[in-house]
């Protein structure tokens, strides 16, 4: 996440870099990566549950037995959590599912009629099968349920997998299993990785192949989502987590460089920006961050990403902090200023946004915001949304038309079907003309 040159030098003049990252290519795509994918993948299309079993085996830790994880043991995951746990999970997953719904609720069918005699129309359908992957790597992102499976049923799909890698002992994270049974789960497994993404791909499962692969992991896992792209629809190719604070000199700095961190503990290489309209409050920042790194406890993670992915950058005025973070585009963007209605006005380009100094991204990453956390990176934000309810809805078009309505629509398809030299599309067109009869009218 970091500005073109180009886009700087059109604002030269009217921005200074206070902080910048360190000159690395960003982290999304590894060609030693995508190689080792490619031959997983295609070891797995030849060879089927063998050969996933046998990457469960050797990438998972799994042992001998099934891999699918009964439904009456993801019923029962709760009960190994402590109660604030399982409550706090039932809360992020009614909201996340209060949001979705009300999403649904506003995606409505219609139909119109564009002429005397033409209807036309759209309806909302859902995908009929959607495999989800639970992330449970060093951190078990326990919300990533309530994103993906919760939204995929409130939006009516009928049949949801999910997917998550088990830990040491060959169990999966009993937390993340609750999240999957909260969200409404059809069925469960203890697979990770690519073996897992392309045992729901390939139908290796005991089901039929997925329509659609969601959900957030490691590079091999963003890279088997993008390959089997095509064969399955994906929500998005997302890479390290991202966040960008827009600030004035209203804000505090402790806040804004407390957000900061909280998204750059995701990992070593998460950009973490902020283009503040005050150059004061950008240096505090920097001193801030400083200082609380040395306290915190995934310095070691956060500490890395900052320092190499991190950046501040000073904007003359308002309008030109827009322009930068709109170049940025970050997958989260927080705004602390006093004046946030302009700011939501004028950004265009975001993941989420989160309005004022009692937002933060926690708020949605951990599900109690009930927005969506599955969000595009890498400036992805410029032309795709994140994903929510309407993803996995097919708005499907059709159309309705009468006799009285063939002559207008026929004698212009005749014209141009002709020009084009569609001799075969001119037909669909000049018979229904020819059988067209005004006495006949009233038969329709």
């Amino acid at each position: 996440m970091r500005f073109s040159p180009s886009r700087l030098a059109e604002l030269d003049g009217s921005y200074r870099l206070l902080k910048t990252p360190a000159d690395r290519p960003p982290a999304q795509r590894d060609p030693a990566v995508a190689e080792r994918v490619s031959a997983m993948l295609s070891e797995i299309e030849r060879d089927g549950l063998d050969a996933v079993l046998r990457y469960a085996r050797d990438l998972d830790g799994w042992q001998d037995g099934d891999v699918e994880i009964s439904a009456a043991e993801l019923e029962r995951s709760g009960d190994e959590l402590p109660k604030d746990v399982r409550v706090a999970l039932e809360l992020g997953a009614e909201r996340t599912r209060a949001f979705a719904l009300a999403q649904r609720a506003h995606l409505v069918d219609f139909e119109t009629e564009l002429a005397p005699g033409l209807v036309t129309g759209h309806r909302y359908v859902p995908v009929g099968r959607v495999g989800a992957y639970l992330p449970a790597g060093r951190f078990p992102l326990l919300a990533s349920a309530f994103m993906t499976v919760g939204v995929a049923k409130a939006a009516g799909v009928p049949s949801v997998l999910a997917c998550t890698p088990p830990g040491r002992d060959g169990r999966a994270h009993p937390a993340v299993l609750y999240s999957a049974y909260l969200s409404g789960a059809d069925r469960a497994y203890a697979l990770g990785g690519v073996q897992a993404l392309a045992a729901m791909a390939f139908g290796l499962l005991g089901e039929r192949p997925v329509d659609m692969l969601v959900g957030a992991g490691n590079a091999y896992v963003a890279e088997a989502k993008r390959q089997l792209f095509g064969r399955v629809a994906i929500d998005l190719l997302a890479g390290p987590s991202e966040v960008a604070v827009l600030a004035d000199d209203t804000a505090d700095p402790v806040l804004v460089a407390a957000d900061l961190l909280g998204q750059a503990e995701h990992g070593t290489e998460s950009p973490a920006a902020l283009v503040t309209t005050s150059q004061r409050l950008g240096e505090e920042v920097i001193a801030e961050i400083d200082r609380q790194l040395e306290t915190l406890a995934t310095r070691h993670i956060a500490g890395p990403a900052w320092r190499d992915y991190g950046s501040v950058t000073w904007a003359k005025d308002a309008a030109t902090a827009v322009e930068l973070m709109d170049e940025l585009a970050p997958e989260h963007l927080e705004v602390h200023t006093a004046d946030d209605a302009y700011y939501h006005d004028a950004l265009r380009n975001y993941g989420s946004l989160f309005l004022g100094r009692w937002s933060t991204i926690a708020y949605s990453d951990k599900g109690m915001a009930g927005t969506n956390h599955v969000l595009p990176t890498a400036g992805g934000a410029k032309h795709s949304a994140g994903l929510s309810v309407s993803r996995f809805l097919k708005p499907l078009t059709y159309q309705r038309v009468t006799r009285e309505a063939t002559p207008a629509l026929a004698e212009a398809v005749d014209v141009i079907a002709e020009y084009e030299g569609m001799a075969a599309h001119r037909a669909t067109a000049t018979l229904r003309l020819a059988g067209y009869r005004p006495e006949q009218e009233g038969n329709r």
